[in-house]
Protein backbone atom coordinates (compact mmCIF):
# COMPACT_ATOMS: atom_id res chain seq x y z
CA UNK A 1 0.00 0.00 0.00
CA UNK A 2 1.12 3.88 -0.45
CA UNK A 3 0.69 5.26 2.39
CA UNK A 4 1.26 9.34 3.14
CA UNK A 5 0.94 11.46 5.64
CA UNK A 6 -0.11 14.98 6.62
CA UNK A 7 1.86 16.25 9.05
CA UNK A 8 0.84 19.66 10.11
CA UNK A 9 3.81 19.96 13.67
CA UNK A 10 7.21 18.43 14.58
CA UNK A 11 5.54 17.24 17.89
CA UNK A 12 2.43 15.94 16.47
CA UNK A 13 4.11 12.98 14.98
CA UNK A 14 2.89 9.61 13.41
CA UNK A 15 3.62 7.38 16.13
CA UNK A 16 2.19 4.34 15.66
CA UNK A 17 0.63 4.46 12.85
CA UNK A 18 3.85 5.20 10.89
CA UNK A 19 5.33 2.00 12.69
CA UNK A 20 2.75 0.07 11.49
CA UNK A 21 3.42 1.75 7.84
CA UNK A 22 7.08 0.50 8.22
CA UNK A 23 6.55 -3.06 9.73
CA UNK A 24 3.87 -3.44 7.14
CA UNK A 25 6.29 -3.14 4.22
CA UNK A 26 3.96 -0.23 2.49
CA UNK A 27 5.76 2.35 0.62
CA UNK A 28 5.07 5.53 2.92
CA UNK A 29 5.12 9.57 1.85
CA UNK A 30 4.93 12.61 3.40
CA UNK A 31 3.68 15.96 3.53
CA UNK A 32 5.43 17.89 6.67
CA UNK A 33 4.03 21.13 6.17
CA UNK A 34 5.44 23.07 8.80
CA UNK A 35 9.21 22.22 7.03
CA UNK A 36 7.25 23.52 3.70
CA UNK A 37 6.78 20.21 1.89
CA UNK A 38 3.70 20.07 -0.59
CA UNK A 39 0.96 18.33 -0.51
CA UNK A 40 -0.16 15.65 -3.40
CA UNK A 41 -2.25 17.27 -6.01
CA UNK A 42 -5.02 14.53 -5.78
CA UNK A 43 -4.71 11.08 -4.17
CA UNK A 44 -4.59 8.66 -7.62
CA UNK A 45 -1.11 7.99 -6.01
CA UNK A 46 -2.44 7.04 -2.60
CA UNK A 47 -3.89 3.66 -1.23
CA UNK A 48 -4.26 5.31 2.19
CA UNK A 49 -3.83 9.00 3.05
CA UNK A 50 -3.77 9.51 7.38
CA UNK A 51 -4.14 13.16 8.15
CA UNK A 52 -2.44 14.04 11.84
CA UNK A 53 -3.33 16.65 14.35
CA UNK A 54 -2.05 19.91 15.32
CA UNK A 55 -2.92 23.34 17.57
CA UNK A 56 -4.82 24.23 14.54
CA UNK A 57 -8.30 24.16 13.87
CA UNK A 58 -9.86 24.13 10.39
CA UNK A 59 -10.96 27.20 10.09
CA UNK A 60 -7.45 29.14 10.63
CA UNK A 61 -6.48 31.13 7.97
CA UNK A 62 -2.44 30.99 5.62
CA UNK A 63 -2.65 34.67 7.31
CA UNK A 64 -2.76 32.75 10.97
CA UNK A 65 -0.75 29.90 10.00
CA UNK A 66 0.99 30.00 6.52
CA UNK A 67 2.15 26.24 6.48
CA UNK A 68 -1.52 25.50 6.98
CA UNK A 69 -3.47 25.30 4.20
CA UNK A 70 -6.95 24.17 5.09
CA UNK A 71 -8.63 24.46 2.03
CA UNK A 72 -5.43 22.22 0.50
CA UNK A 73 -6.24 19.90 2.97
CA UNK A 74 -9.44 19.21 2.76
CA UNK A 75 -9.73 19.44 -1.72
CA UNK A 76 -7.03 16.27 -1.21
CA UNK A 77 -9.23 14.63 0.94
CA UNK A 78 -12.36 15.07 -0.85
CA UNK A 79 -10.51 13.60 -3.83
CA UNK A 80 -9.07 10.44 -1.92
CA UNK A 81 -13.00 9.69 -0.87
CA UNK A 82 -13.65 10.40 -4.36
CA UNK A 83 -11.54 8.19 -5.58
CA UNK A 84 -12.50 5.14 -3.42
CA UNK A 85 -9.01 5.60 -0.98
CA UNK A 86 -8.74 4.74 2.79
CA UNK A 87 -8.59 7.97 4.74
CA UNK A 88 -7.59 8.04 8.46
CA UNK A 89 -7.91 11.92 10.71
CA UNK A 90 -6.46 11.87 13.47
CA UNK A 91 -7.54 15.03 15.91
CA UNK A 92 -7.08 18.20 13.88
CA UNK A 93 -7.33 14.88 10.40
CA UNK A 94 -10.77 13.89 11.96
CA UNK A 95 -11.74 17.70 11.71
CA UNK A 96 -10.79 18.38 8.51
CA UNK A 97 -12.61 14.89 7.47
CA UNK A 98 -15.33 16.10 8.36
CA UNK A 99 -15.32 19.92 7.07
CA UNK A 100 -13.94 18.31 3.36
CA UNK A 101 -17.79 16.18 3.47
CA UNK A 102 -19.73 19.58 4.69
CA UNK A 103 -19.59 18.87 8.38
CA UNK A 104 -18.57 21.81 10.45
CA UNK A 105 -16.07 21.06 13.54
CA UNK A 106 -17.10 21.36 17.02
CA UNK A 107 -15.32 22.71 20.26
CA UNK A 108 -15.76 19.97 22.31
CA UNK A 109 -17.72 20.00 25.56
CA UNK A 110 -14.21 19.47 27.72
CA UNK A 111 -10.43 19.84 27.01
CA UNK A 112 -9.36 16.05 27.17
CA UNK A 113 -4.87 15.70 27.47
CA UNK A 114 -4.01 12.28 29.04
CA UNK A 115 -5.22 8.78 28.78
CA UNK A 116 -9.06 8.27 29.57
CA UNK A 117 -11.78 5.64 28.38
CA UNK A 118 -14.25 5.95 25.54
CA UNK A 119 -16.53 3.87 25.55
CA UNK A 120 -18.32 1.46 22.25
CA UNK A 121 -21.68 2.63 21.25
CA UNK A 122 -23.72 -0.27 20.14
CA UNK A 123 -22.65 0.58 16.30
CA UNK A 124 -19.26 0.59 17.32
CA UNK A 125 -19.28 -3.00 18.92
CA UNK A 126 -20.81 -4.40 16.01
CA UNK A 127 -18.77 -2.94 13.70
CA UNK A 128 -16.16 -5.48 11.90
CA UNK A 129 -13.06 -3.19 12.20
CA UNK A 130 -13.99 -2.22 15.66
CA UNK A 131 -14.76 -5.38 17.28
CA UNK A 132 -11.63 -5.74 18.96
CA UNK A 133 -12.00 -2.75 21.00
CA UNK A 134 -14.16 -4.01 23.70
CA UNK A 135 -16.80 -2.66 25.79
CA UNK A 136 -14.25 0.31 26.33
CA UNK A 137 -10.58 1.08 26.10
CA UNK A 138 -8.32 3.54 27.60
CA UNK A 139 -6.73 6.08 25.26
CA UNK A 140 -4.80 9.20 24.23
CA UNK A 141 -6.37 12.48 24.26
CA UNK A 142 -4.76 16.19 23.43
CA UNK A 143 -7.77 18.34 22.26
CA UNK A 144 -10.29 20.55 22.51
CA UNK A 145 -12.33 20.08 19.48
CA UNK A 146 -14.24 17.15 17.92
CA UNK A 147 -15.13 16.51 14.15
CA UNK A 148 -18.08 17.55 12.00
CA UNK A 149 -21.00 14.21 11.61
CA UNK A 150 -22.22 14.31 7.99
CA UNK A 151 -25.40 12.35 7.14
CA UNK A 152 -24.56 9.34 6.78
CA UNK A 153 -21.38 9.66 9.33
CA UNK A 154 -22.08 6.70 12.45
CA UNK A 155 -20.27 7.74 16.24
CA UNK A 156 -17.87 4.70 16.87
CA UNK A 157 -16.91 5.69 20.82
CA UNK A 158 -17.50 8.72 22.46
CA UNK A 159 -16.08 9.60 26.20
CA UNK A 160 -17.17 11.49 29.20
CA UNK A 161 -15.72 14.56 27.68
CA UNK A 162 -16.19 14.10 24.10
CA UNK A 163 -19.04 12.66 22.60
CA UNK A 164 -17.63 12.10 19.37
CA UNK A 165 -14.67 10.15 19.87
CA UNK A 166 -13.93 7.52 16.41
CA UNK A 167 -16.28 8.84 13.71
CA UNK A 168 -16.75 6.09 10.54
CA UNK A 169 -17.74 8.53 7.53
CA UNK A 170 -17.65 5.58 5.10
CA UNK A 171 -16.42 2.09 4.75
CA UNK A 172 -12.81 3.57 4.66
CA UNK A 173 -12.98 6.68 6.05
CA UNK A 174 -12.73 7.58 9.38
CA UNK A 175 -11.94 10.16 11.92
CA UNK A 176 -10.08 9.74 15.05
CA UNK A 177 -10.56 12.43 17.92
CA UNK A 178 -8.37 10.43 20.09
CA UNK A 179 -4.87 9.82 20.13
CA UNK A 180 -4.32 5.76 19.38
CA UNK A 181 -0.75 6.49 18.04
CA UNK A 182 0.75 8.19 21.35
CA UNK A 183 4.38 6.39 22.50
CA UNK A 184 6.65 7.77 24.99
CA UNK A 185 8.44 9.58 22.85
CA UNK A 186 5.51 11.46 21.21
CA UNK A 187 4.26 12.31 24.67
CA UNK A 188 7.55 14.12 25.62
CA UNK A 189 7.23 15.84 22.37
CA UNK A 190 3.79 17.28 22.92
CA UNK A 191 4.81 17.62 26.59
CA UNK A 192 7.21 20.08 25.75
CA UNK A 193 5.11 22.25 23.34
CA UNK A 194 2.15 22.46 25.65
CA UNK A 195 3.11 24.54 28.92
CA UNK A 196 0.12 26.31 29.05
CA UNK A 197 -2.45 23.73 28.88
CA UNK A 198 -0.33 21.62 31.60
CA UNK A 199 0.32 24.42 33.70
CA UNK A 200 -3.36 24.56 34.52
CA UNK A 201 -4.00 20.67 34.91
CA UNK A 202 -5.27 21.10 37.65
CA UNK A 203 -8.43 23.68 36.40
CA UNK A 204 -9.62 20.74 34.03
CA UNK A 205 -11.12 17.22 34.62
CA UNK A 206 -9.97 15.70 32.34
CA UNK A 207 -6.01 16.90 31.91
CA UNK A 208 -3.19 14.75 33.34
CA UNK A 209 -0.23 15.89 35.02
CA UNK A 210 3.27 15.73 33.35
CA UNK A 211 4.39 12.75 35.54
CA UNK A 212 0.60 11.26 35.03
CA UNK A 213 1.20 11.79 31.26
CA UNK A 214 4.98 10.20 31.81
CA UNK A 215 3.75 7.27 33.73
CA UNK A 216 0.77 6.23 31.57
CA UNK A 217 1.33 2.85 29.49
CA UNK A 218 0.04 3.12 25.48
CA UNK A 219 1.24 -0.29 24.70
CA UNK A 220 -2.63 -1.71 24.60
CA UNK A 221 -4.31 1.33 22.67
CA UNK A 222 -1.29 0.94 20.14
CA UNK A 223 -1.62 -2.87 19.77
CA UNK A 224 -5.75 -2.89 19.52
CA UNK A 225 -4.72 0.53 16.56
CA UNK A 226 -2.81 -1.87 14.65
CA UNK A 227 -5.26 -4.45 14.28
CA UNK A 228 -7.62 -1.82 12.92
CA UNK A 229 -5.31 -0.82 10.59
CA UNK A 230 -4.76 -4.27 9.08
CA UNK A 231 -8.20 -4.80 9.38
CA UNK A 232 -8.75 -1.49 7.41
CA UNK A 233 -5.73 -2.45 5.21
CA UNK A 234 -7.55 -5.76 4.46
CA UNK A 235 -10.82 -4.19 3.69
CA UNK A 236 -9.45 -1.72 1.01
CA UNK A 237 -7.81 -4.22 -0.84
CA UNK A 238 -10.84 -6.60 -0.94
CA UNK A 239 -12.63 -2.82 -2.54
CA UNK A 240 -10.08 -2.81 -5.12
CA UNK A 241 -9.97 -5.78 -5.77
Amino acid sequence: MRVHFIVHETFEAPGVYETWAMIRGHKVTFSRVYAGQPLPDDARNIDLLIVMGGPQDPSVTLDECPHFNSGAEQALIASAVHLGRAVIGVCLGAQLIGEALGAAFAHSPEKEIGKFPIVMTDKGRMHELFSHFGSTLEVGHWHNDMPGLTPEAEIIAWSVGCPRQIVAYSGLVYGFQCHMELTPAVVEMLIANSDGDLNRAADYRFVQSRNALRANDYSEMNRVLFTFLDKLEYRYRQSAA
